[in-house]
């Protein structure tokens, strides 16, 4: 067997093993879980590929809001929208019973608000009421799913918004991804396949800027590596059950390179700290293999 032949096995060999380490890792975290966790992980430059019930159509919640801001971007890029456009608020799109950080600014409506301020709350703060206001603006959620379908993704389906979701719990399983579907998205966007590099590099900084969720993807990631993110969460039903805690994510590694994960823990009767500390501890599992 020539040298270079051999070099390529032993190498191949090697990944494998590391692979093989990296689900042996993640299956401990998840084993005796009474949860279905959806994992994808796709290293951006070397393609490095890893998946755990990663083509199960899971529900995404406010993983959602990735998408939907994307599509946003979209129209201003092809000039249907503009980021400075002031969008009036007031009690009619500002509702009391869900998570807004928008509303708490702005408690008495009646303000023009940029269409850049609604997004970024929408994403980096995870804001309910800020994401219904960019759907009304869309037209309803089957424009996010059209722009989805045009750009090639599967395994996502977008059908209700954030005032559905609270009426009906069983909505959220109509909005779903699978695990490789956001990875892939994650990719699509880096690549400057989804939008012009303007809106694409607007975006990441948004998502760098994620407030939420700081007990998952990066809880034990070092601490200012650059992770640029969408979370989602249910909370539990009446019945103690978490239809999903999520999270999506870009990670910068120390070396310039970059990888995507996705980790979406669905239908979990675990509670919200098991469910996270889950998120959490295979982010780091992940890390220290791309670290090795």
């Amino acid at each position: 067997m020539k040298k270079t032949g051999l070099l390529f096995l032993l190498i191949s060999a090697f990944i494998f093993g590391q692979q093989s380490v990296l689900d042996q890792k993640i299956n401990a975290i998840i084993k005796d879980k009474n949860a279905t966790v959806g994992i994808s992980v796709l290293g951006f430059e070397n393609g490095f590929q890893y998946g755990k019930n990663a083509d199960k159509k899971l529900p995404m919640q406010s993983v959602f809001k990735f998408h939907i801001a994307a599509a946003v971007l979209d129209y201003v890029d092809r000039g249907k929208l503009s980021l400075d456009q002031k969008i009036l608020l007031d009690k009619t799109n500002l509702l009391e019973d869900t998570w807004s950080p928008l509303r708490d600014k702005y408690p008495g409506g009646n303000a023009g608000v940029s269409l850049s301020e609604i997004l970024e709350y929408t994403v980096a703060k995870s804001d309910n009421n800020g994401c219904d206001i960019l759907l009304k603006l869309l037209g309803g959620t089957q424009k996010v799913q059209k722009f989805m379908d045009a750009k090639g993704l599967k395994g996502f389906q977008i059908k209700f918004n954030e005032a559905e979701m609270h009426k009906d719990w069983n909505a959220q399983y109509q909005n779903y991804s699978t695990a490789s579907s956001a990875t892939d998205v994650l990719k699509k966007f880096y690549d400057g396949k989804l939008l012009s590099k303007k809106s694409t590099d607007y975006l990441m900084k948004v998502m760098l800027s994620t407030s939420t969720g700081k007990n998952k993807l990066i809880e034990q990631l070092p601490k200012d590596t650059p992770v640029a993110r969408k979370t989602g969460a249910s909370g539990k039903n009446n019945a103690g059950l978490t239809g999903a805690e999520n999270e999506i994510a870009i990670v910068t590694l120390p070396n310039g390179r970059h990888y995507a994960i996705a980790v979406f823990v669905s239908n979990s009767t675990e509670t919200d700290v098991v469910n996270c500390k889950m998120i959490s501890d295979i982010s780091k599992s992940v890390w220290d293999y791309f670290n090795k």
